[in-house]
């Protein structure tokens, strides 16, 4: 089977799942002027309460201007950001978004192959520019966003760790593709190299995930951001059951804006043969079944960009790794398989890790402060199962994830410590995030 050119999916060497170059800023055309004054001042009429009444008072503007990939993408960040600032902005959700961000909203949203909501793209992906100009693209000190709900440093750090992240990821993109190469060609010290380097990177990501905690505030990212990131999937609990778009008849559900979304962590499972089923239904360690996958993991594919989404199935069809691996017998080759499996467990521990901080002690506070008064608290809110803003249990859905990580491993050294925590020894101090 042929590798894949992957540019021919929008994925780039040296940049991932990113664009190749900075996303626009605005658009220029004086016909979108009315969407990029109002976006451009979002944190003000949020603050006044004035969002609303501004967005009603717009004119409903057609597609037909838009003639690139860049602009389509610019228009579909600015109206996510309109949308969701609409329906969440004051204390009282709304469940009917206008024509004048509905209409062009879902022909923009059709034009990407993506749903009309604020997606883990818009957002992230195409929300970042440079605060002064360099030649030095992906320097983080130098990037800013384009857009925020709240204008707040902590926000605009919360896509920003994403972005670098993504950027990052493009190392385990090219090496993890090389590694694929190998195994298709049974060059098994070239594989044993790339898997090696691979588990170096998936390394590294697990790192810069951990910088979110520099500049993002958890109260402020539980109490202020995160209730503009939902959608409308699950939100009964604040009284919306789904949005009217414009004159439609009937509500549309959708999940909001996720990490989940990340087409470079559901590349790296693909890659290394990690399945992941629903929750409460994964096979016994190990024993990975061809039985039903994650239903949620596969409907956030369809939240990522098109291009994106056929690379991830074009993946699936090619990959070899997993299996060259297991007919092998090699201890080499399998430690550097586990190693790599290891590295993306531990990732994933970290990951429990800012959730925990970010969410479920921030829900655990709102509890004990007892304040259900205002839309921010009861988005906010603990529940009986804290729920992430895709949707989906938390705790439950990420633990789950974690320990199907290690499913694959190929060596019994690896297999046991893939069990028992990463890298955790007998000797190890308990690790709760293992319970």
């Amino acid at each position: 089977m042929t590798i894949p050119d992957i540019t021919q999916f929008d994925v780039f060497p040296t940049t991932g799942f990113l664009p190749d170059k900075l996303p626009l800023e605005r658009l220029t055309q004086e016909y979108y002027q009315p969407w990029e004054t109002v976006v451009n001042n979002l944190p003000s009429l949020i603050l006044t309460k004035r969002i609303r009444s501004v967005i009603d008072k717009l004119p409903v503007l057609e597609t037909t201007q838009l003639t690139t990939v860049e602009e389509y993408r610019r228009a579909y960040s600015a109206l996510g950001f309109l949308a969701h600032a609409y329906v969440w902005g004051t204390d009282t959700p709304t469940d009917k978004l206008p024509p004048q961000i509905a209409e062009p909203w879902i022909k923009v949203a059709n034009h990407l192959g993506l749903p009309p909501i604020a997606t883990y793209a818009g957002l992230c992906l195409w929300n970042f520019k440079q605060i002064i100009p360099s030649d030095d693209l992906w320097d983080l000190d130098n990037l800013t966003t384009i857009n925020t709900f709240t204008g707040s440093i902590d926000e605009s750090w919360f896509y920003l760790v994403s972005v670098y992240f993504e950027h990052k990821g493009a190392l385990s993109i090219t090496t993890g593709m090389n590694a694929l190469e190998c195994a298709q060609n049974k060059d098994t010290k070239g594989l044993v190299e790339h898997l090696q380097q691979l588990a170096e990177s998936i390394d590294m990501l697990g790192s810069v995930l951990m910088k979110m905690e520099e500049m993002c505030d958890p109260h402020v990212f539980y109490f202020r951001i995160r209730p503009y990131l939902a959608g409308w999937k699950n939100m009964t609990e604040v009284g919306l059951k789904g949005v009217y778009y414009g004159n439609e008849s009937s509500v549309r559900n959708y999940s909001g804006g996720s990490n989940a979304q990340s087409s470079l962590i559901q590349f790296l499972d693909i890659l290394l043969g990690v399945k992941h089923y629903s929750t409460g239904e994964r096979p016994s360690p190990y024993k990975q079944t061809s039985g039903e996958s994650n239903g949620f993991m596969d409907e956030m594919r369809s939240y990522m960009p098109e291009p994106h989404q056929k690379f991830l199935l074009e993946l699936q069809r090619i990959t070899t790794i997993k299996d060259f691996v297991h007919s092998q017998n090699d201890p080499e080759l399998n430690l550097s398989f586990d190693a790599c499996l290891a590295m993306l467990k531990s990732f994933r521990d970290k990951h429990i890790q800012i959730v925990t901080r970010y969410i479920v002690l921030q829900a655990q506070k709102s509890a004990k402060l007892g304040s259900t008064g205002t839309l921010r608290s009861g988005l906010a809110r603990a529940k009986k199962e804290e729920r992430g803003t895709g949707g989906t249990s938390l705790l439950p859905f990420l633990k789950q994830c974690r320990d199907e990580t290690g499913d694959p491993a190929a060596g019994n050294w690896g297999k046991r410590i893939l069990s028992d925590g990463v890298m955790r020894l007998n000797y190890s101090k308990p690790n709760p995030l293992n319970e």
